[in-house]
């Protein structure tokens, strides 16, 4: 956060490979600051900071409009095809740090497929990582991302059917993070429309969370 006159909110996306996380945060910074691409190995190799331009129309405060400006931490697949483990969680550990020790993380967002069932012990690894990165409030901090939700819509599914047909193991992530969910298209291009409308179920999740952050380091 800054000033009453703009405002700053920290992202990092998190999953596995071929996602859509690094097409994901492009999507909400407004830019293609992050390689996205079809590849039949990790295309991520290391944590990357985007920043956004100043964002308007989408926040008021003390009766004035305030600008928005987002930050999105984007990080290596987990797992990698090329990486341990340990050195993506390292990796992302320190990036975290860097990047958000000053003003702190407002929402890590794991990003599934909506496009692809979710089955039983598939999501563990990313969610062990998102625990051991965020700690024990991590449910409160997280949110998820389904990604390629025009290709389920193709097949009939909106927002409500696809979610009464979702597995198990779905549902049961979405009620662990309070159903902080989101539904993004895979358009080529950036539509800006969209882009405010994720924006602003964003910032719902961050108000309801009382604007609260984590990883923030302690000024001795």
């Amino acid at each position: 956060m800054t000033d009453n006159h703009e405002m700053t909110i920290n992202l990092v996306v998190l999953g596995k490979a071929q996602t859509g996380k690094s097409a994901a945060g492009n999507r909400l910074l407004g830019s293609s600051d992050f390689e996205s691409r079809l590849s039949p190995s990790s295309v991520t190799p290391r944590c990357s900071l985007g920043r956004s331009g100043r964002i308007l129309g989408l926040i008021r405060r003390s009766g004035c409009e305030s600008a928005l400006r987002v930050r999105v931490l984007d990080t290596p697949s987990y797992p990698h095809s090329a990486l341990s483990k340990e050195q993506v969680r390292d990796m992302v550990r320190a990036a975290l740090a860097q990047h958000f020790g000053e003003e702190g993380l407002h929402l890590a967002l794991l990003v599934l497929r909506a496009d692809l069932p979710l089955c039983p012990d598939e999501s563990n690894d990313t969610l062990q990582l998102i625990q051991e990165l965020l700690g024990p409030t991590w449910k409160d901090f997280t949110a998820v991302l389904l990604t390629h939700a025009d290709k389920a819509e193709e097949a009939g599914y909106n927002d409500e059917t696809y979610l009464q047909c979702a597995s198990s193991t779905l549902l049961s992530l979405l009620s662990l993070v309070q159903h902080k969910y989101i539904f993004l298209d895979n358009h080529n291009g950036i539509i800006k429309e969209e882009r405010n409308t994720v924006l602003r179920k964003l910032l719902n999740f961050i108000r309801k969370n009382n604007y609260q952050v984590l990883l923030k380091h302690s000024k001795e």
